[in-house]
């Protein structure tokens, strides 16, 4: 940290960094671990958008620069997806942009609207570049915790007056990675009014809409779209990790004012990446074996979890569990016990993904699944997670 600057001094170790640092250390004593820790997807991309890529590589030989915005292919793909799922009809020119993922959207996002000084809604526990992005652009974060009392939603009414008056962003993400709670049309008019009676930009991030299980998710852009982005990604929607794709997409001003920022960060996401994008925004034919995948590593996590005497964490959506930890162990002492020989099994404990706020730290006293690894993997850790009552 010699010639940091204060920013990166006032970073903490990036969470998931942290949890690779255990599995290399399990590994370099001969222990394979089963690792839940990182959402990363272990089951490959589907064939036919590895084919796009392969096609697109060839096709876009003498493409040059891609576009900052995204191809007029991908964005119309997006508009008719968008339009397909959710009923929104979206302008690809004006309300579209094409991202690099999501990550670099999310965390570049605030640079272009707040100054020094100025406070952002955020989640908590929740994804860590929501405050690391505000940190860099000068602003300061105000957590808002989301606890089993308040259903894991954000309490508007608790968040003091001057933290209004400074207030520019809020973000919002449901499906709710860690906490698996699926937003309702109600939260999302109540979040819509409270944004527009303080100014605030809604930037809500809904990367896990197609992980579900049960009821399908809704958009934020059903109920309204002044003042409002969502951001979306081809990560977990389509086992599209590698490729980072993804988009934004709502109001026009705000979209315009997005891409002004992008043409001085980056130079667009690849022209074959976007040719794969637009396969997998087309043909979502393989969603639903993503699904009953997903499904199936859920089903036999939980199981496993409760004969192991813990209380249900059945997903209400995306690709986590939000597990309670034993009675008398904190989150850390759980991810550890976890990590014994016999058992080595990787999770993230609750308070790397949280912050300590209004006199609590909402992540303590739970773990995360990430339900990435193949199906028997999964398997072979229930068996290990069941032992656990018996420790």
């Amino acid at each position: 940290m010699k010639y940091a600057n204060e920013k990166i001094r006032a970073l903490g170790a990036y969470a998931f960094a942290e949890i690779d640092g255990e599995v290399a250390r399990l590994r370099e004593e001969g222990i394979q671990p089963i690792d839940f820790g990182v959402g990363d997807p272990q089951d490959p991309t589907p064939e036919s958008i590895r084919e796009a890529a392969r096609i697109g590589v060839e096709s876009r030989a003498r493409s040059g620069y891609p576009s900052y915005s995204g191809s007029s292919e991908f964005r119309e793909a997006v508009a008719a997806f968008m339009k397909r799922r959710f009923g929104v009809e979206l302008d690809p020119d004006k309300e579209i942009c094409s991202t690099i993922g999501s990550k670099e959207a999310v965390f570049n996002f605030p640079n272009a609207f707040i100054d020094p000084g100025d406070v952002v809604l955020v989640p908590n526990p929740g994804y860590p570049p929501y405050e690391r992005g505000t940190l860099f652009a000068g602003g300061t974060s105000y957590f808002m915790n989301l606890t089993e009392d308040n259903g894991f939603f954000p309490d508007f009414e608790s968040i003091p007056p001057e933290i209004l008056r400074r207030a520019r962003i809020l973000w919002l993400n449901y499906p709710n990675n860690p906490t698996t709670r699926t937003a309702t049309e109600a939260f999302y008019r109540k979040a819509i009014a409270f944004a527009g009676e303080y100014g605030l930009i809604i930037a809500s991030d809904e990367a896990y809409t197609e992980n579900y299980y049960e009821n399908k998710p809704c958009s934020i852009l059903q109920f309204g779209r002044a003042g409002i982005v969502v951001f979306q990604s081809l990560s977990k929607m389509a086992n599209m990790t590698c490729y980072r794709s993804g988009w934004i997409c709502g109001d026009a001003d705000i979209i315009s004012v997005f891409k002004k920022l992008k043409t001085n960060i980056d130079s667009g996401t690849s022209t074959f990446i976007q040719d794969a994008a637009v396969e997998a925004l087309f043909n979502t034919g393989y969603q639903e074996e993503l699904r009953k995948n997903y499904a199936l590593k859920r089903d036999i996590l939980v199981r496993a979890l409760r004969e192991a005497g813990l209380p249900d964490c059945t997903p209400q959506g995306t690709i986590y569990l939000w597990q309670k930890c034993p009675e008398g162990l904190t989150s850390f002492e759980f991810a550890r016990l976890l990590l014994r020989k016999d058992i080595a099994v990787v999770v993230t404990p609750g308070p790397m993904l949280s912050r300590p706020a209004q006199g609590v730290d909402p992540g303590e006293g739970y773990v995360r699944f990430a339900l990435v690894p193949p199906v028997e993997e999964c398997r072979k850790a229930a068996l290990r997670i069941a032992t656990i009552r018996k420790l």
